[in-house]
């Protein structure tokens, strides 16, 4: 069967794939055009797309007579491909859930240790040359240790970032999410995101993104935060409204933000970059060699799968 893969992935997971199929790499590391993935459903029978290559509902239409039977996603969320339109054009579609969540969660913890300790600023002091030397009242951050952590989202990552805050920080964890969960550990389910907004010192975001949370967290929300506290996203980026954000950081309504990801990634507002009280990384989640090559071993497994005729490992 030919397989087209999007970018370049781990050499393990190439060879694996390139050993059951026969495969088409395309070599450029940035999202697919819209010609691109026209092409792809139509000369090929499966396709390992990933974030930033936007299968919507035109592109499926476009491509008229379309070969591909299985869009195997490399990475958890799949708010790029229309999963609907995808099976009214007989397309399934997987991904690889499970193999991101700890490294989510370490980068979680990382936003919120860099903000809150004022880790960031404090290394473009050094590398700038204006430090000083020690003084004891000299950038002083948030302690971390014992305080409320809210997260929003209280699913395999949601969990593993509260197992970490409880067990490693002692702190107390308030939840939102919209069915019951009982973890493993004490933890208080709220009943509104402005519930555990309010009670928070550290606000995380660990929802799928997609049509359903676009905007989730907004004005409202960053209204109800504690003026000490900090707000962390390592979902997706329209989860949170961005301008309101801005707002909110500009209003003093907040003391910091974690961002991993961005309303309209690449792009990072200016407003952002300039804030001393914000840390930004470039989407680094899962940017573990282990991670990725797990991720994309997944992948590959659904793709054999469907080559064999079972069922898929992990459908969507």
């Amino acid at each position: 069967m030919k397989l087209f893969i999007s970018r370049p992935l781990p050499d393990a997971v190439i060879d694996r794939a390139r050993a059951g199929f026969d495969v088409t790499l395309r070599e450029d590391t940035t999202s697919m055009s819209h010609d691109e993935m026209v092409t792809s459903l139509r000369d090929f029978d499966l396709v390992l797309p990933t974030l930033g290559d936007f299968y919507s509902a035109e592109v499926f239409k476009a491509a008229g007579t379309i070969r591909a039977k299985l869009l195997a996603n490399f990475g958890v969320g799949y708010n790029h491909i229309d999963v609907d339109a995808a099976r009214a054009h007989g397309v399934a579609v997987s991904n690889t859930p499970g193999a991101v969540t700890d490294a989510t969660a370490d980068t979680a913890m990382t936003l919120t240790l860099m903000t809150a300790r004022r880790a960031g600023e404090g290394e473009r002091l050094v590398r700038a040359g204006r430090w000083e030397g020690w003084h004891p009242t000299q950038m002083l951050g948030l302690h971390v240790t014992g305080k409320t952590i809210g997260i929003i989202g209280m699913g395999r990552i949601g969990e593993a970032i509260a197992a970490r805050c409880h067990h490693g920080f002692g702190m107390d964890v308030m939840f939102y999410n919209r069915s019951p969960k009982s973890p493993p550990f004490p933890a208080r389910q709220m009943d509104s995101i402005g519930d555990v907004a309010a009670a928070s010192d550290i606000l995380v975001i660990a929802v799928p993104g997609g049509a359903d949370t676009r905007h989730l967290i907004g004005a409202d929300t960053f209204a109800e935060m504690q003026n000490h506290a900090i707000f962390v996203n390592i979902a997706r980026g329209e989860i949170v409204d961005e301008a309101a954000l801005i707002n909110a950081l500009d209003a003093g309504q907040i003391a910091g933000a974690g961002l991993d990801v961005y309303e309209f990634e690449p792009k990072v507002p200016d407003a952002l970059i300039a804030r001393e009280n914000v840390t930004l990384l470039p989407h680094l989640g899962t940017a573990t060699l282990e991670v990725r090559t797990a991720m994309g071993m997944l992948a590959v497994e659904n793709l054999e799968a469907f080559a064999a005729g079972d069922d898929l490992v992990s459908p969507v």
